[in-house]
């Protein structure tokens, strides 16, 4: 007899786990896949062994050094990648639905290499400057800055999406610097092990910064801190139990959770059967019912749709549907596999059955359902179920219940006021969706909306060319919702990495806050040598390096020069007359002649390590200069990002932004930005 292997748990650095427990089954023919694994595990161990290894480990690095690690980290899984869209079938997940799972989740791990290496510093401490003076002569100053919180976070998962569901947490906890323990669930906890071997066997993860749990969390939460993390992707019912442990509250442990959610997709009224939008709708509502079989946190669960159109939005869908063949994946032209697991499939059925109660049948099992396949009767299937509320205004049914599965309610609405209300009912979802073709429809109903709903997605024809859907979130953008979604934050680019950081206000001078930072605040000390600081090399040069120029008088003759190489012959600069009837009261030079006269006052012109400015930032224009002014700048180096990266030459360089203030005769800033360059690293 084939014995079902045992997976294991990696805690400690070690794999543990030979006795097999409870079985996993396939979805697609009930045959047993894995087995959990019958011993215990020492929690104590793997909170103790992440503090005392994974978090030195991972301080070892910097930000960029680790964004570097998330890019390989990505790309050492695409590469392997076959090995688990083979085993992810078993969950009952097609090619596409697994294409969400695994390289959604390396694509993840993509974007916050990304992110990491475009705004995040060198070193491990995060500015969000710039620096407030707190004194009438800028020798105090307070300002915040993030740091790892020296801590660990717990990641407690569900079973949907046990690739991409550990990884668009793992990638922001990793980039703060701070190691985890994942907690998947069970159903499909061997697609989490079979990725986590992976990412261990790459070498790229240092020493702790990442261990697996199969099975229970014990006393886990019972162990952890007040820098520690908790989070959790799952049941409101559950959520709610975890957030109120009595250690987590008496240590007050961040709890972030993403829970169920009865999200709600939205037909404008001036939408008619003739639109595009109204086949747009139709389609996203079919294909948020069988994408994954259904089993997304962002799955559309309401189709909120004027009274006069329901009949046909019923008819349109009920067509879609009955294309939709479900079955093995593996065979030829199924479009949609099982749900993950036989206990999904028992408690879909349950839930379906309480929303009948006060919703009719619309489509269902009863409409041609035969599942495809060898075996596949001992599978968890379950038909693409589409239902219509009796009353959308009753309480339980659709507001109330989830099937987490391919079933979707329709309710009909008279205005657009009552679509809203039917909207909110659902107390707190992750995402909704606008089909409109209105603008004026859009901006009166999204900020209405907001309220309630982690995420709003407009669709119209012209955003359909491009559209990820209803249903994607993406790392760039905030996922989670309030109420009923859990009230937490994922994703949302620098925004879920700061989650795992902690911020802190700083006070004292200049010169004290420019040492913590390691970037210039003005005000403090600089150092000014000899040596023009654009002929010092990436790794010689030092923050606080700095250059005074000469002085430079503006005259009428570079105004008018200015303005005839510009083609910029605004009245200001030109008009005397006008310009002294203006709030300063004579000509003044143009903004970006100061901008260029201050280039010119402090570039070293011969060729060097300066490779090219690429950018400015913060630009201001703080005092007008007008003709006889005279005017100096200070360029101060303000910060050094090392991205690890060459040149096309193959050289390697750095990123260094530079502070720079112009000031006039009187000691008056003018204008004030930073301007971003590239810096060869010394040969």
């Amino acid at each position: 007899m084939n014995i079902a292997p045992t997976l294991q748990s990696f805690i400690g650095g070690r794999w543990i786990g030979q006795q097999g427990a409870q079985a996993l089954r396939s979805a697609i023919n009930g045959q047993p896949l894995f087995r959990t694994h019958e011993e215990a595990l020492d929690f104590s161990e793997a909170v103790d062994f992440g503090r005392m290894r994974g978090i030195p480990a991972l301080m070892a690095l910097d930000f960029q050094q680790r964004a570097a690690r998330l890019k390989a980290l990505a790309l050492y899984l695409n590469e392997r990648k076959e090995q688990l869209y083979a085993l992810s079938h078993h969950s009952g997940a097609t090619r596409a639905d697994s294409w969400i799972d695994i390289e959604g989740g390396t694509g993840t791990l993509f974007a916050y290499a990304g992110v990491g290496a475009r705004e995040l510093p060198s070193g491990n401490i995060v500015h969000e400057g710039p620096a407030i003076p707190l004194g009438k002569q800028n020798q105090f100053a307070g300002t915040h800055i993030l740091v790892p919180r020296g801590g660990l976070a717990v990641h407690i998962n569900a079973f949907n999406f046990p690739i991409w569901g550990m990884l668009e947490k793992f990638a922001p906890t990793f980039l703060a610097g701070m190691p985890c323990i994942v907690k998947p669930a069970t159903a499909t906890s061997y697609l989490t092990e079979a990725t986590v071997r992976l990412m261990q066997e790459s070498g790229l993860l240092p020493e702790g910064s990442l261990q697996l749990v199969i099975g229970g969390t014990g006393d886990l939460l019972d162990r952890l801190q007040g820098q520690d993390v908790v989070t959790f992707t799952g049941s409101a019912d559950t959520a709610a139990r975890l957030r109120v442990n009595p250690n987590l509250v008496r240590n007050s442990i961040p709890f972030n959770a993403e829970a169920d959610s009865l999200n709600c997709a939205i037909l404008a009224p001036e939408i008619t059967p003739d639109d595009p939008e109204f086949d747009l709708f139709v389609k996203e509502v079919a294909r948020e019912m069988t994408v994954k079989a259904g089993q997304k946190c962002t799955a559309i669960r309401r189709a909120i749709v004027p009274a006069r159109h329901i009949d046909a939005v019923a008819e349109r869908l009920r067509e879609r549907l009955a294309k939709v063949v479900v079955g093995d994946p593996s065979v030829e032209g199924v479009k949609m596999g099982a749900l993950a697991s036989h206990a999904q499939q028992a408690d879909v059925g349950e839930r379906l059955e309480a929303l009948l109660a006060t919703s009719e049948l619309l489509f269902g099992a009863r409409d041609g359902f035969a599942p495809r396949g060898e075996g596949v009767a001992e599978g968890a299937f379950f038909a693409p179920t589409l239902l219509r509320a009796r009353d959308p205004h009753a309480e339980g049914g659709a507001h109330d219940i989830e099937a987490f599965g391919p079933v979707s309610t329709l309710m009909a609405y008279d205005d657009l006021d009552e679509a809203v209300a039917l909207a909110a009912r659902g107390k707190g979802s992750l995402v909704a969706s606008l089909v409109t073709k209105d603008p004026a429809v859009a901006a009166r109903v999204v900020p209405v909306m907001g309220a309630l709903h982690g995420r709003v997605h407009i669709l119209d024809r012209e955003a359909a060319a491009e559209s990820t859907g209803h249903g994607s979130p993406l790392p760039v953008l905030k996922h989670g919702g309030p109420g009923r979604a859990g009230g937490g934050e994922e994703l949302g680019g620098m925004r879920a990495v700061k989650h795992y950081l902690q911020r802190t206000a700083v006070q004292g001078s200049p010169t004290m806050l420019a040492a913590v930072t390691r970037e210039h605040v003005r005000g403090a000390q600089v150092i000014e040598t000899e040596v023009h600081p654009f002929r010092r090399y990436f790794d010689e040069l030092r923050i606080g390096e700095s250059l005074l120029t000469h002085h430079r008088t503006v005259t009428e003759a570079d105004i008018v020069n200015f303005g005839c190489l510009s083609g910029d012959h605004f009245y200001m600069h030109f008009d005397e007359l006008a310009a002294r009837e203006s709030q300063f009261g004579k000509r003044i030079a143009h903004g970006y002649f100061v901008l260029s006269a201050a280039a010119g006052l402090f570039v070293s012109p011969a060729p060097g390590p300066v490779l090219a400015n690429y950018g400015l930032d913060t630009l201001r224009f703080i005092n007008p200069v007008g003709i006889g002014d005279t005017i100096q700048a200070r360029l101060t180096c303000k910060r050094k990002i090392d991205q690890g990266k060459k040149s096309p030459k193959g050289e390697p360089q750095g990123v260094v932004a530079w502070d720079v203030e112009v000031t006039n005769q009187h000691g008056e800033l003018v204008a004030s930005y930073d301007i971003l360059t590239l810096v060869l690293k010394r040969p």
